[in-house]
């Protein structure tokens, strides 16, 4: 092992109980699998074909420029990607409208269906949350782009920022770590949670920038956004119920989880995220991960029929748990 390959390239800090000084990691959690693991999983069969391309049941969305009162409005684009709008802000989460997700233009997951928002079409936007560096959530040519054209404040994780700058060196970002809490505006904060991933861009740098999901207070409510997530026994869910009491919406990952040996340590399914709602203490969800882009072995369409049957088993109002497709405007109901 060189002496770069035993330094962390993103994020020098001090020791903490996430963080071993060089690695970040999920306290009592599950590790990523190796290697060899992955070829096994490559190797092992079992894909589902998707059909691509695929067309919405929803007509690319022309959002309002703003949202005031008491409303609280999620518009999906794809995957991770929505326009959350509350209290006179416009957030993105983990804006991709790249056809790739991969540090190759023409290798890797392509998207089968066009984003639910044309960028051209965006509103003004006042701020961008990135929940961790994998290719499907931290996209530098659309940050690049969202930069030249609408300069938001971006909030990510540890070590992210170090990425982020190579493509949009002027930035302005609020770098934060599990636990902290950021003002955006008047009666607004953000507080960064924990979940149970992991991250990596390439090969040698495994685990050296954080991941987190993030906590939006405001008059209006409050909202739970969680890029990407094993369930990990619920303990996350549980903790932030604990903390802030409930949430008017959670957003929440439900996707890309096959095969169970794999991916259970890093995605969760359409039970145990219908299990993480309640938990968490969450009046509604906005589902995603799902139907953008062929990460996983299950079918574009199993998600979504996994998840009816969670709903039914765990006794909660289909129109309480929105799987959103691109395109799709959710006007969430006041608790």
């Amino acid at each position: 092992m060189t002496g770069s390959d035993k330094k962390n390239r993103y994020y020098q800090g001090p020791v903490s109980d996430h963080f071993d000084g060089r690695r970040f990691f999920n306290p009592g959690g599950i590790a990523p699998g190796n290697a060899f693991d992955l070829l096994r999983w490559q190797l092992g069969g079992g894909r589902v074909r998707w059909p691509n391309p695929v067309i919405s049941a929803f007509p690319p969305a022309r959002p309002d420029r703003h949202v005031f009162g008491e409303q609280m409005r999620v518009t999906m684009v794809g995957h991770a990607s929505m326009l959350v709008q509350i209290a006179g802000l416009n957030i993105l989460t983990d804006p991709v409208w790249s056809e790739r997700v991969s540090p190759f233009r023409s290798f890797g997951p392509k998207r089968v269906v066009a984003p639910g928002i044309r960028f051209e079409d965006l509103p003004h936007i006042d701020l961008v949350l990135v929940t961790h560096n994998h290719y499907d959530h931290l996209d530098l040519e659309t940050l690049a782009r969202l930069h030249q054209a609408h300069q938001p404040r971006i909030v990510t994780p540890l070590g992210n920022d170090t990425i982020i700058r190579r493509a949009v060196p002027n930035a302005d970002m609020s770098v934060v770590d599990w636990g902290d809490r950021i003002g955006v505006k008047a009666g607004v904060t953000i507080d960064v949670e924990p979940c149970h991933h992991w991250s990596a861009r390439g090969m040698g740098d495994r685990r050296m920038a954080l991941w987190a999901a993030f906590v939006l207070t405001t008059s209006s409510g409050r909202i739970y956004h969680i890029g990407d997530t094993g369930f990990h026994d619920g303990i996350n869910y549980e903790a932030a119920a604990r903390k802030h009491g409930g949430f008017r919406l959670a957003i929440l990952p439900f996707g890309a989880y096959e095969p169970r040996w794999f991916m259970k340590g890093q995605h969760q399914n359409p039970e145990e995220a219908v299990k993480g709602m309640k938990l968490c203490n969450a009046a509604y969800v906005a589902g995603h991960h799902f139907a953008t882009f062929q990460l996983t072995d299950e079918g574009i369409d199993e998600p979504i029929h996994a998840l009816d049957a969670a709903l039914k088993a765990e006794g909660v109002e289909p129109d309480r748990f929105r799987p959103l497709r691109a395109g799709e405007v959710f006007d969430v109901p006041v608790v």
